[in-house]
């Protein structure tokens, strides 16, 4: 017989690659998620993984047992709510990526109300491998987040793509050009947003031009970000859906990355269901409206 926590260790380090963050995403020692990998192989007998020193990677018995042990937790998953009534009451759980507006949220909140009678919904804030991992493991049922085309494991409808800005204060010397350098920017106090999925692109950007300013912040919080540019405290890099009152927002010159922003659907849920629903449609549908607008 196979426990379910070997299974969510197991899966945890599929995930991350490694034993550490795999444990840390469980909350147990690495210790005790090595010994429950150990359990499971015992129990399976057969080495799910190989490991390195510098690296974990699956056997090739792991890469298949993985298939099935996705579908074992989202059943799992699936028979808690069931014995809690939670399907009965259309329960949707929403993953809402980190760097969505607030704003945004607070629009959406506002749509779905209408639909609370039917239709109850658990929104699930996180960041972008967060959320896939949540879909993947059956933990919510959609989220709006980055969609990747070389990820197929999800039903996929892309709502927007959208480039990154500079966000500067209304009164930097910047403020009204439609395009600035990074060498433009060498002299300048920088905040950087922890969350942002494009951080380790736009480091690069900065780096191969010489540009290696001072961070007066670091925050998770993007409205934070918003307000410390609008103060004059620094600049950033930001996407253009954060735009509003207060700030600039001007091209990044010869900075060409994009993102695009969808709705993913997980893979135990019934996609033609699901996409019927209340919640769905009023996502898809505020989204584009707040774009047009």
């Amino acid at each position: 017989m196979i426990d379910r926590y070997p299974i969510r260790y197991f899966l945890a380090v599929v995930d991350h690659g490694n034993f550490s963050r795999a444990a840390a995403q469980c909350h147990v020692s690495q210790p005790t998620l090595s010994v429950g990998i150990a359990k499971l192989e015992r129990a399976l007998g057969t080495a799910l993984f190989e490991r390195s020193n510098r690296r974990v990677e699956l056997t090739p018995a792991g890469a298949r047992f993985a298939v099935h042990a996705r579908r074992i937790e989202a059943e799992f998953n699936q028979a808690e709510r069931s014995v809690h009534g939670q399907d009965a009451q259309a329960t949707i759980r929403l993953g809402m990526l980190t760097t969505i507006p607030t704003a945004w949220h607070e629009a959406l909140a506002r749509a779905l109300r209408p639909h609370a009678a039917t239709e109850r919904v658990e929104f699930v804030e996180a960041r972008e491998r967060d959320l896939i991992d949540r879909l993947a493991r059956g933990r919510i049922d959609l989220a709006l987040t980055l969609v990747r085309a070389e990820d197929d494991r999800f039903v996929a409808e892309p709502l927007f793509d959208e480039a990154y800005r500079l966000a500067l204060s209304l009164d930097h010397p910047l403020a009204a050009t439609s395009s600035v350098p990074a060498e433009a920017l060498a002299d300048n106090v920088m905040i950087a947003r922890r969350n942002c999925e494009a951080l380790a692109d736009t480091s690069r950007h900065f780096t191969a031009r010489g540009v290696r300013p001072f961070f007066a912040a670091k925050t998770a919080n993007d409205d934070r970000a918003v307000a410390l540019v609008r103060a004059g405290l620094g600049v950033t890099v930001m996407p253009a859906c954060f735009a509003q009152s207060g700030i600039a927002m001007p091209e990044l010159a010869g900075f060409t990355l994009t993102r695009t922003i969808g709705l993913l659907v997980a893979p135990h849920a019934d996609a033609a269901r699901l996409r019927a629903t209340a919640t769905y449609g009023a996502t898809a549908a505020l989204i584009r409206s707040l774009l047009q607008g």
